[in-house]
């Protein structure tokens, strides 16, 4: 079976090599969401994508960048009817950007009003410090039946991972997360068909090479071992979860009877 590695949340254009690594995602089968930080990234990443099977491009806006660069969503919002895949987007109250934290707002807030609007957009949110928050602007603009969020590197609280569940949420795991015992027991607790694989490449590294998607085997050997499951039914659960994800959410039972090999649309 190809496609047996899924890396939902990298930024392919940040390493030096950005179009070799594109090709090698999809050479080796790996399903990479490559996530972008400003909407003048998104054609490039999305003209190469279109070449691919394995690698879909994201139309973002990071949170950390909107302080200067908040004015870049009214292009953002000309681009998105061009893309099914949203991000890097989302809310970060880290010391360093609270004090942005009120213009984040406004930008997630269009963001999240413009996907529901175009319907159907699958959304990677960032939520550093501000899994509250961001649940609250989900929950009040973009309801379950006109997007899907995944919330990657989430670190919230047990509570905020049920609010999340509840609200439809999906999860990207890295490595990182499930490194630490407080993270192995979050990700036990959350639904095991909306959980999905990342790196955050190239701002993780493994013996000191920033991650390549293909590297994202660590983080399923992970959690296969948190989980406490063999590592093939992991992958063939992952898998079941993406196609879920990308054909609309089916139910898995559906999509196990029609096998677990994914596509991104």
């Amino acid at each position: 079976m190809t496609g047996r590695l899924i890396d939902f949340h990298c930024h392919l254009d940040l390493y030096p090599d950005f179009e070799r690594l594109v090709a090698e995602c999809d050479r080796e089968g790996v399903y990479t969401l490559a996530v972008t930080t400003t909407p003048a990234a998104w054609r490039r990443n999305r003209d190469l994508a279109a070449t691919t099977r394995y690698v879909r491009a994201g139309l973002g806006l990071h949170p950390q960048l909107v302080e200067e660069r908040w004015r870049e969503i009214d292009v953002w919002e000309r681009h998105l009817p061009e893309a099914r895949y949203v991000g890097e987007v989302g809310l970060d109250a880290s010391p360093r950007h609270y004090r942005s934290l009120d213009r984040q707002k406004d930008v997630f807030g269009r963001i999240l009003k413009a996907c529901a609007s175009e319907g159907g957009k699958i959304l990677s949110v960032h939520s550093v410090r501000a899994a509250r928050q961001v649940l609250e602007m989900v929950e009040e603009h973009l309801p379950p039946s006109k997007g899907t969020v995944i919330l990657h590197w989430f670190t919230g609280s047990v509570a905020e991972a049920a609010r999340a569940a509840g609200l439809g949420c999906f999860f990207s795991v890295n490595s990182e997360m499930l490194a630490t015992e407080r993270g192995r027991k979050l990700v036990r607790g959350l639904p095991a068909d909306r959980l999905l694989t990342e790196t955050d490449g190239p701002f993780t590294a493994e013996g000191g090479q920033p991650r390549r998607p293909s590297d994202v085997e660590r983080a399923v050997t992970r959690l296969a071992e948190a989980l406490q499951v063999p590592i093939e039914e992991c992958r063939v659960n992952l898998l079941v979860n993406l196609k879920a994800l990308s054909s609309g959410s089916p139910t898995n039972a559906q999509v196990r009877s029609e096998g677990a090999t994914a596509k991104l649309a």
